[in-house]
């Protein structure tokens, strides 16, 4: 019998937790309208919407509501970058300049860019949140040498609305094409995102600041963002930015090679700077929550608040959206709702399943068992058809996975040492006796470096 780590639906009792949740969200945060989509295992299994889109009338939104997402519009922009970087079309090192000549700030790197760390200003010049109106581009640069560079690029996470319009500068240089249209073919066209664009709906979710006070609701003014739309002007619905999650969940999406999306998704530094409990990557965030990681990022726009977090172990998303200024937090709820249903419904291990002796390397099968290294034993074993290694005692990053590299030796290609080089020694007879890790002597039997040295 086949049987799948996850559940297409979620139980009628999760879901109603779920809905409590959001309409407790709803009302703590005062907000006119929220709105949440749990994907998991590829497909939106369950949504809900409490209060409203629109008030006076009051119209209630769906999962084809358009939303203004804020600043999940970055991982747009770092996926197109991602998949430029893979076509050689750059690198991730590269200074801006080089493919911009002449920019201003031209030394700082697409991947500092990317994550946070060039130390550029946060905004673009000019005081745009006061007009809501961003410059054209000729403007934009015109601008640009104004701006500071407030820290030395990789000091310490300063997050930069103006590092991602650049880097949109970039795409459109590199491509010859608009942001925007690079955006859709390259990512809203293959996963099915039709409703996604910088083109608000005429019966869009309107956003709208509450008083803290009074409790009345005044619809806010459209962001007139042009060359700053980058910075978070794409409009979405719940079911559009559902299919998007599935770029974190879903291994076999087709965007993007695996090891690519875990790059991004790996921190370069921590926002947290005490706790350690935040970090960001190459345009995604991540929060720690107890022993989980949960990928994604927050949104802000005027009216608008937008979270997106998935458990990528776990092939489980959560998007959520309120349409008002201040006061919700959109992302901290779609953490909580990772919570609630991993808890309520954990995913299920795959069945364990024996390994097929039939096309295992013969080098893999005469270095199984047993082995020793600076007086710890290694347990080398298969998995899935791979060499892997594991520390007895140790937690789950000590382990290693190894691919071949030549008729003796393995390349780290996953966990502890990644990179080096397994090396294998053999006798006589072709028998391996012993083998070398990063350099250091992996014997059959403990020995101490004083053995070592005298052997």
């Amino acid at each position: 019998m086949n049987e799948s780590r996850g559940s297409s639906t979620l139980r009628a009792e999760t879901s109603a937790a779920v809905d409590h949740a959001v309409r407790c969200a709803q009302r703590a945060w005062r907000s006119p309208g929220v709105s949440v989509g749990i994907v998991r295992d590829g497909a939106l299994v369950h949504s809900v919407h409490v209060g409203s889109a629109r008030l006076d009338p009051t119209v209630p939104a769906d999962d084809d509501t358009h939303f203004l997402m804020g600043s999940v519009t970055k991982t747009f922009t770092g996926l197109v970058v991602m998949m430029l970087r893979d076509e050689g079309r750059l690198d991730l090192d590269d200074p801006l300049d080089r493919h911009l000549p002449g920019i201003a700030h031209g030394r700082l790197t697409i991947r500092g860019l990317l994550a946070h760390l060039s130390g550029l200003q946060r905004e673009p010049v000019g005081n745009i949140w006061d007009s809501v109106q961003g410059p054209d581009v000729e403007q934009l640069m015109a601008d640009l040498p104004a701006a500071e560079t407030v820290l030395e690029q990789g000091e310490l996470f300063h997050y930069s609305n103006l590092a991602y319009i650049l880097l949109a500068q970039l795409v459109e240089r590199i491509t010859g094409q608009p942001w925007e249209q690079v955006v859709t073919e390259r990512v809203c066209r293959p996963l099915g995102m039709s409703r996604t664009s910088l083109t608000p709906r005429s019966d869009r979710m309107l956003g709208y600041a509450v008083h803290p006070f009074a409790g009345t609701a005044a619809e806010e003014p459209l962001f007139d963002l042009r060359a700053t739309a980058p910075l978070g002007g794409l409009w979405s619905t719940i079911a559009d930015l559902a299919r998007y999650s599935t770029v974190l969940t879903d291994p076999d999406q087709p965007l993007l090679r695996p090891e690519t999306l875990d790059q991004m998704c790996r921190p370069l530094v921590m926002i947290d700077q005490k706790s350690w409990t935040a970090g960001y990557g190459l345009s995604w965030g991540m929060v720690r929550r107890g022993e989980r990681v949960y990928v994604g990022h927050a949104g802000s726009m005027p009216g608008y608040r937008t979270g997106l977090r998935a458990s990528r172990a776990d092939r489980l998303a959560v998007v959520a959206v309120a349409n008002t200024t201040a006061g919700a937090a959109p992302i901290v709820l779609a953490a909580d709702l990772l919570d609630l249903i991993l808890q309520a419904e954990p995913t299920r291990p795959a069945a364990w399943v024996p390994e097929r002796g039939v096309g295992i390397a013969p080098q893999i099968t005469q270095v199984l068992g047993v082995w020793w290294s600076e007086g710890q034993a290694l347990v080398f074993q298969v998995r899935d058809g791979q060499l892997w290694c594991t520390v007895p005692g140790e937690p789950e990053f000590a382990e290693t996975c190894f691919a071949l590299d030549g008729p003796d030796g393995f390349r780290a290609v996953h966990g502890r040492e990644g990179g080096e080089r397994l090396e294998l020694h053999r006798d006589d007879s072709g028998q391996v006796t012993r083998m070398s890790f990063a350099t250091y002597a992996v014997t059959r039997q403990p020995a101490s470096f004083r053995d070592l040295a005298g052997s």
